[in-house]
């Protein structure tokens, strides 16, 4: 019998190491403090898509038609898949999810219990306004971390399909009925200031998440005037969906 291309075993080509072991190896997470800073920012993150998840589900319990039903219920499992993958990454980082997830419980909560919309068009802005100044935060924060990290986080907040869907919905309604815009805005601008209120409240009592904003002495960060900069930045990105919306920010 002929052994012409067997495995003689020397010749074999190693292995790429695994996700886990890259980021064992890398040195930023030699640092204790910045893996206590990962571990924060991705259980943040996962909290919040977990929350986006329950409400897109029940809003598209409340949809006016087949079409609106379905296509939140697409969105839902978007944000579903994005928690899984957020999971996994915490897993590999040795955390336990849900102990990451618990610090953020209360602001989330408390975010949604203080916004709790009244009929279907603001609990669709509320998806797209507070959703999106959510996921503006947590990029501006992962602007700080390492590059496989980072690319989780962009990957994570990828549009579900949240933009096109609300604002031609929203559009339509305000072409239907003019009289609502001014109501709308005013939601719209209710949803910025109670979304900074507790953006500014995760910063200030998670220490790990500071730390990670404002550096160290071998990794850049930001100090007060960029910390202003980048909500100021916040603010221009709302007014910039408001205005999609059809809406004065």
């Amino acid at each position: 019998m002929s052994d012409e291309g067997a495995d003689t075993g020397p010749a074999r080509t190693a292995r790429p190491p695994s996700l886990a072991q890259s980021l064992a190896q890398s040195p930023a997470y030699a640092d204790p403090a910045y893996r206590t800073a990962v571990i924060d920012l991705l259980g943040g993150l996962a909290y919040s898509e977990l929350s986006a998840f329950e409400r897109l589900t029940e809003d598209a319990g409340s949809a006016p038609t087949l079409e609106d039903k379905v296509a939140l219920a697409a969105m839902a499992a978007g944000e579903f898949g994005h928690f899984e993958a957020l999971l996994a990454r915490l897993r590999e980082l040795d955390a336990d999810p849900f102990a990451a997830m618990e610090p953020f419980h209360a602001p989330v909560d408390a975010f949604h219990a203080h916004t709790a919309p009244s009929n279907w068009l603001e609990s669709l802005i509320k998806a797209y306004v507070g959703d999106g100044l959510a996921a503006d935060f947590y990029r501006e924060i992962a602007a700080y971390v390492d590059v496989a990290t980072r690319e989780l986080v962009i990957a994570t907040l990828e549009d579900t399909g949240h933009s096109e869907f609300v604002v031609e919905r929203v559009r339509k309604a305000i072409a239907d009925d003019p009289r609502v815009a001014g109501r709308l805005a005013l939601w719209g601008r209710r949803l910025m200031g109670e979304a900074l209120s507790q953006a500014q409240r995760v910063a200030a009592e998670r220490d790990a998440l500071t730390a990670l904003l404002v550096g160290g002495v071998d990794r850049p960060g930001m100090d007060l005037a960029a910390i202003g900069r980048m909500f100021a930045r916040l603010s221009e990105t709302h007014t910039a969906r408001m205005t999609a919306l059809g809406l004065q920010a």
